[in-house]
């Protein structure tokens, strides 16, 4: 695996990006303190290294009428591989699945359920989660607020960075 340096305006570009991703190549390009040519270049090279895996709206899920969030502990009967993928590979064909994390520990994976009401919820539960193959047991914590929601990666600006590759 081959290690990249990433300078401060690497890093400047980054972090600017990831706070508002529909800035401007001009209005970036100026916060860091190059001009847009060198700007658009360097973000192009931050894309096709994979530093940059893609752009998205942030989206107010309740606005949309999904009121509650839960978070999944899930528990298989296999831990085999190819039990694993077949889990991920279903948890991946469900939208109500926003995000899934394999863990070590007791659990084995970590869902976040979006839903419109709890109801809804307990029937993505009964028809879709506790009745897929593998599934041994779920626990299920209702999220009563979000008092932090903050997506990607902490980046210094000031401090060198080195990434692998």
């Amino acid at each position: 695996m081959r290690r990249v340096k990433l300078d401060r305006i690497d890093r400047k570009i980054l972090n600017d990006l990831q706070q508002d991703g529909r800035m401007t190549n001009v209005d970036l390009a100026r916060r860091a303190g190059i001009s847009a040519p060198p700007c658009l270049r360097r973000v192009r090279a931050l894309e096709e290294a994979g530093f940059i895996r893609g752009y998205h709206a942030d989206l107010n899920a309740e606005a949309l009428g999904y009121g509650v969030s839960v978070f999944a502990q899930v528990g298989l009967s296999s831990q085999a591989e190819h039990d694993l993928k077949a889990f991920e590979a279903l948890t991946n064909s469900w939208p109500e699945v926003r995000e899934c994390h394999m863990l070590a520990g007791e659990m084995d994976f970590l869902l976040k359920v979006v839903a419109v009401d709890w109801d809804a919820y307990q029937r993505f539960l009964t028809t879709k989660l506790t009745a897929a193959p593998n599934v041994s047991h779920v626990k299920s914590a209702l999220a009563i607020r979000t008092c932090k929601n903050a997506p990607g990666v902490p980046i210094d600006v000031e401090d060198e960075l080195v990434a692998a590759q």
